[in-house]
């Protein structure tokens, strides 16, 4: 919930954000010097009455400061705004802040969320997000964290944002997590800061987190490993240095990042990292035997390695079971991780995302199948956990290829998805709970007559049953900025993509994939299919912030059987 009003006063041309704020309120505001000369400065009065003053002499990178109202009433927060700069202002009640999130009370038009009506996947409420960090359930609820520029719709120094659910899909934000080093928030220049991590709960309460801290151009290393506490689920510790090195004689570039921490199979932490070499792409094992995982991480070797793609990064390595307990030898697990900078030659899509299936006896992966986690490849930073009813996973919904520093980012998380092996395949189909998105249905029969269909805002549930496995379609949509349809040939399934003005696109396919059912999922700037069940699973970024406006389905005769359209929203 939002509350904003912005108005110039009386005094000298100031501007003021004001609201009603009850007694004990925690305010973080992000200013900065609008110049040199004179400092940033903001000033907050309840009720008229004076109650503090922050001020900044940054003339170049918001800076934090932190406000606490002994008592409520009308609020007022008033800059000089040849003077001060104020990027982010918010409010929360530090006991009640995880049932009832921040409230924001200002945010530049520069790093403002964009107005998603209906829109159902999860956004940050401003600024920049990519990859899911430390996604767990932790204190009986969903915890997602993940990486955060507060400041701009652009990727900058890295913060951790973070927020909280009780369902994976209704979603309540929470404050700013994890800022970056002293040093690296001094300026805006993209060096580096808190880069992907994890979390793992800590005995009676709290959790550990763990996470990358990178410095561009430091010496001798640019990434080291950091751990941290937080007791109460929202403040966090200082940090600790684990990990200040990479392992030696391996070769390895300076790419040494995302520390992914779980149980293993022995009842000892264990710890992911990604790297490379003049090969490819290379999964680093850790182990600790501090209850805690606080200490005494040590090196035991490569766990894997990729290499069909040249001199690739893996990164975000996660490794979740599948079928049974950890401690189980019979049991399954699924090793996902993305390859930076990869290329497929038959499809030219780049930076895939790899599944391996195989068996982890704490010290080493046996490989039983391989399988790409997403044909649409914009499912990327993939991270899973075991939930109390198995497994499940989320991931940022773009690919680095979007990415450039002339265009901001539409950017969201994917719907979260259960993990199973079903049929010698690892499925990822959406949560059961994506159902109660479900607000009413639309002109299904108009589609199966090919007519088009009008879909309102484009945030729809469209689910497709063929008479026989494979039966050719072609379901055409209607979008104001790309070309975009799925199609079912005897070449596979397809995302057909191509953004406007775009000379060549990648071919989105699933490859020989039969389906029976395929369920499609659009919203604002996305389209997730999911071929019978998840066993193929596609997703795409869609550009801009409009929805598809309408479809038509071309099918031969009696190919598609039956046919279901839902109006969705939260």
């Amino acid at each position: 919930m939002t509350s904003q009003v912005m108005s110039p006063s009386d005094e000298g041309g100031l501007e003021t954000i004001s609201a009603v704020l009850p007694a004990g309120s925690t305010i973080h505001a992000w200013i900065k010097a609008s110049h040199g000369a004179a400092p940033g400065r903001l000033t907050a009065q309840v009720d008229g009455d004076p109650v503090c003053t922050v001020e900044t002499s940054n003339p170049h990178e918001f800076e934090f400061r932190l406000l606490t109202l002994e008592r409520g009433g009308d609020t007022a927060l008033s800059y000089d705004p040849a003077a001060t700069c104020v990027s982010l202002v918010y409010a929360f009640s530090q006991p009640r802040v995880l049932d009832e999130g921040i409230r924001l009370l200002h945010v530049r038009p520069s790093n403002a969320a964009p107005d998603v009506p209906g829109g159902y996947h999860f956004r940050p409420p401003f600024g920049w997000m990519n990859d899911p960090n430390g996604f767990g359930r932790f204190g009986g609820r969903v915890h997602l964290f993940y990486q955060h520029y507060p400041h701009n719709l652009r990727w900058n120094n890295m913060h951790w944002g973070h927020a909280v659910s009780d369902d994976y899909l209704r979603w309540t934000h929470l404050p700013i997590f994890l800022p970056p080093s002293d040093a690296l928030a001094a300026r805006a220049d993209g060096r580096g800061g808190a880069f992907s991590g994890s979390a793992i709960p800590l005995d009676g309460a709290g959790i550990r987190i763990f996470f990358t801290e990178h410095m561009k151009h430091r010496q001798p290393e640019e990434q080291i490993q950091f751990t941290a506490t937080s007791g109460d689920l929202v403040n966090v510790e200082p940090a600790n240095l684990i990990l200040p090195a990479r392992p030696e004689g391996l070769g390895l570039t300076t790419d040494f990042r995302d520390p992914y921490v779980f149980m293993g199979p022995d009842d000892k932490w264990k710890m992911l990292l990604g790297t490379r070499d003049r090969g490819g792409g290379i999964i680093l094992l850790y182990e600790t035997d501090d209850p805690g995982a606080a200490t005494g991480w040590t090196f035991l070797g490569m766990l894997h390695r990729e290499n069909r793609f040249g001199m690739t990064a893996a990164e975000c390595p996660c490794l979740v079971p599948l079928d049974g307990p950890a401690n189980d030898p019979s049991t399954r697990w699924a090793l996902i991780f993305g390859l930076l900078t990869s290329r497929d030659p038959a499809t030219g899509r780049r930076n895939i995302t790899l599944a391996t299936i195989g068996r982890f006896d704490g010290h080493s992966f046996s490989v039983e199948f391989e399988q790409e986690l997403d044909f649409g490849t914009d499912a990327y930073a993939f991270q899973a956990f075991v939930d109390e009813t198995g497994p499940v996973g989320i991931a940022w919904l773009a690919n680095w290829t979007d990415v450039s520093k002339e265009v901001d980012m539409p950017t969201a998380m994917t719907l979260p998805r259960r993990l199973a092996l079903r049929g010698g395949a690892l499925t990822t189909p959406p949560i059961a709970d994506v159902e109660s998105l479900r607000q009413r249905p639309l002109d299904a029969q108009g589609l199966l007559d090919g007519r088009p269909v009008d879909l309102a805002n484009g945030s729809v549930e469209i689910l497709l049953t063929l008479k026989e496995a494979g039966n050719a379609f072609h379901l055409t949509f209607e979008h104001p900025d790309a070309t975009v349809a799925v199609q079912l040939n005897d070449d596979g399934l397809s995302i057909l993509f191509s953004g406007a003005g775009a000379k060549t696109s990648p071919r989105y396919i699933a490859a020989g994939a039969r389906p029976s059912t395929i369920r499609i999922f659009l919203d604002a700037g996305s389209i997730e299919v999911f071929g019978d069940d998840g066993r193929w699973t596609g997703t795409k970024r869609l550009p801009g912030f409009k929805g598809i406006n309408s479809m038509r389905l071309a099918a031969p005769e009696g190919h598609v059987l039956t046919a279901e359209i839902w109006q969705l929203g939260l």
